[in-house]
């Protein structure tokens, strides 16, 4: 059977289909991100429940009739520009269903625990079997290879694991000192876009060569290529960093600190922006100092530096320190909520959020996708999918007659 390929307008991504078992974050993020560029990304589901987080609330989409329906707002984020199907892959005729669709398809991404996928026969072995050109990836905590490989693996876990709680959070010595985790999932999100990279690459290859390839992506080797600077340091050191609050391992003044009327961000990178600051706070004799000068200088003298830069901030409003700072084009920031965030002038101004419509809420609100394309810009052909939405439209699409689907249906299959 051949399927017909949907007709959409020109994006990065047209004529690439991806068959996504991927659930949760990590691999959603990625297969969305791939989506937002154009590919055609089939989601499989599990009949009767779906994604897990469909039901990762609340908050839920409210519906027309103010009422929540079943859909999260966590599973909203990240499934937009995707057609649902529901198939039971732990029966041998789901099983064979997946095999049929992936003869057809470009990407195959999953997040299942390591060995799941072989005793269903879905590994990557079998698929690429079935389809030399496909680009498989799977998406784990741990890997396919290493000691860890059979564990389950969480983002939470992860920040903990890869050194990235270590140096998140107050220094140990002050209020409120110890590790934390990052406000959003990092490791998941990281991971979910290395995908969307290495798939990318795969494509490139597979392209050229006519092959495709396999993909291990684990969260935990990307939290450790995300310590990014974090590492080096310690790698040309042999000295663990350790937590440092708002401030900044190898910069200062670059943290919060506290205005008469809140707190602002000072993002100073280099030394003429140090000069500069200390003009508009009325002391530039600082900047003369030998003793911060030079941004080496202040990191070995922070202790020193940091109180008295502290008292000047508490002099001036946030509003004052702002204007100020940013006309001298000293960097600078407020710390805004997400309701600050989103009717920011400039958020607003470069489409950060875009309403899509929706079959049971009339339209939803979501974050829109920031890549920016000059040809073949990004489009919101769809709203994230109901369960099985698209079950049937998609059977069709690669020649299964109605009588098939109904048949599939009464064995639970899909």
């Amino acid at each position: 059977m051949s399927p017909r390929q949907p007709p959409f307008a020109e994006t990065s991504l047209d004529g690439v289909r991806v068959l996504d078992l991927s659930r949760v974050l990590a691999g959603p993020w990625c297969t969305q991100t791939l989506a937002d560029l154009g590919a055609d990304v089939i989601k499989v589901e599990r009949p009767g429940s779906g994604d897990d987080t469909r039901g990762w609330g609340p908050p839920f989409l409210k519906a027309r009739d103010g009422a929540d329906t079943a859909e999260a707002a966590y599973y909203l984020g990240t499934n937009r520009n995707k057609r649902s199907i529901t198939i039971d892959i732990a029966r041998p005729g789901g099983q064979s269903l997946v095999r049929e669709l992936v003869r057809h398809c470009d990407v195959f991404v999953e997040n299942f625990k390591v060995g799941d996928m072989a005793r269903y026969g879905l590994d990557a072995d079998a698929m690429c079997a079935l389809n030399p050109r496909l680009v498989y990836c799977s998406v784990t905590g741990f890997g396919q290879t290493g000691p860890y490989r059979e564990r389950a693996g969480y983002d939470y876990a992860v920040q903990g694991m890869g050194g990235l709680m270590s140096v998140t959070g107050e220094r140990d010595d002050l209020p409120g000192g110890g590790p934390q985790k990052v406000g959003v999932a990092v490791a998941d999100l990281f991971t979910g876009m290395y995908a969307t990279v290495a798939i990318l690459a795969a494509l490139r290859h597979r392209d050229r060569s006519g092959q495709g390839q396999v993909i291990d992506m684990a969260l935990l080797d990307t939290q450790v290529a995300m310590l990014a600077n974090l590492g080096a340091n310690y790698l040309v050191t042999g000295n663990a960093p350790g937590r440092m609050g708002n401030a900044h391992q190898n910069i200062v003044p670059y943290q919060v600190f506290e205005v008469a009327d809140g707190h602002i961000i000072l993002a100073v990178g280099n030394d003429g922006q140090f000069a500069k600051f200390c003009d508009v706070a009325g002391t530039p004799e600082l900047a003369r100092d030998p003793r911060f000068e030079r941004n080496a200088d202040r990191v070995r003298h922070r202790a020193t530096l940091v109180p008295v830069l502290a008292q000047l901030m508490h002099r001036r409003t946030k509003a004052d320190w702002l204007g100020a700072l940013e006309a001298a084009r000293v960097p600078c920031g407020a710390i805004n909520d997400l309701a600050e965030v989103f009717a920011d002038p400039q958020v607003t101004s470069r489409g950060m959020t875009v309403e899509v419509p929706h079959p049971l809420a009339g339209s939803v609100p979501l974050v829109a996708s920031p890549i920016k394309l000059s040809a073949t810009p990004v489009q919101l052909r769809r709203a994230p999918p109901l369960l099985g939405e698209h079950t049937d439209e998609v059977l069709r699409e690669f020649g299964f007659t109605a009588e098939q689907a109904s048949a599939l249906r009464a064995q639970g299959v899909i």
